[in-house]
């Protein structure tokens, strides 16, 4: 273990996750909107149980097309809730079928939830080169204030913590390490 990949440690699919996908920036809706689920699923856990899940989640949610999982019903939740394959949290299934109908709503106003999150993020400043693991917030002002949008906006699981770990994930901030290959200060 680097410090550069410090949270990775020496498993084969967390440095997979943080060498290839980790803080690249992201784009897509639908993967915006898969990692933001699995933020919020990961609450309480940790993200080495979400990404061994990972593929088992993306079969249970329709590959989180957020039209698809907008249409989840009872049944589909109780389906949700017997699968062994995901996390079996019904707060955190019916968040996330409830994140899909806000989301569309969302799309609806603003083009698109890419759009949405560079018109309300500002560009963060790059971490100093002598920054260590100690210096990474686990919120902050822009994630406060994020939190709280997504929030009025009928998203649930979108404390600011979660947000921050959503935005670290998907390169609207960089938090890699000046000392990692994937730092983009």
């Amino acid at each position: 273990m680097t410090v550069a990949r410090w949270w990775a440690g020496s498993d084969p699919l967390m440095v997979a996750y943080h060498d290839e996908e980790w803080g690249v920036p992201v784009h897509d809706d639908v993967r915006l909107f898969e990692m933001l689920c699995l933020e919020g699923f990961q609450a309480g856990l940790s993200w080495q149980t979400i990404l061994r899940k990972r593929e088992n989640f993306r079969r249970a949610f329709a590959g989180f097309q957020p039209r698809l999982v907008a249409s989840f019903d009872e049944a589909d939740k109780a389906r949700l809730l017997a699968d062994a394959g995901i996390v079996r949290n019904r707060a955190k299934i019916d968040a996330t079928v409830a994140n899909a109908r806000a989301l569309l709503e969302l799309q609806l106003a603003e083009g698109s939830f890419a759009a949405y999150l560079a018109a309300r993020l500002p560009s963060a400043a790059p971490l100093a080169g002598s920054a260590t693991p100690a210096d990474l917030p686990a919120r902050t002002p822009a994630s406060d204030a994020l939190s709280k949008d997504l929030k009025e906006r009928g998203f649930g699981f979108v404390g600011s913590t979660i947000v921050y770990a959503f935005m670290q994930a998907t390169g609207l901030v960089d938090d890699h390490l000046p000392a990692c290959f994937r730092y983009r200060g």
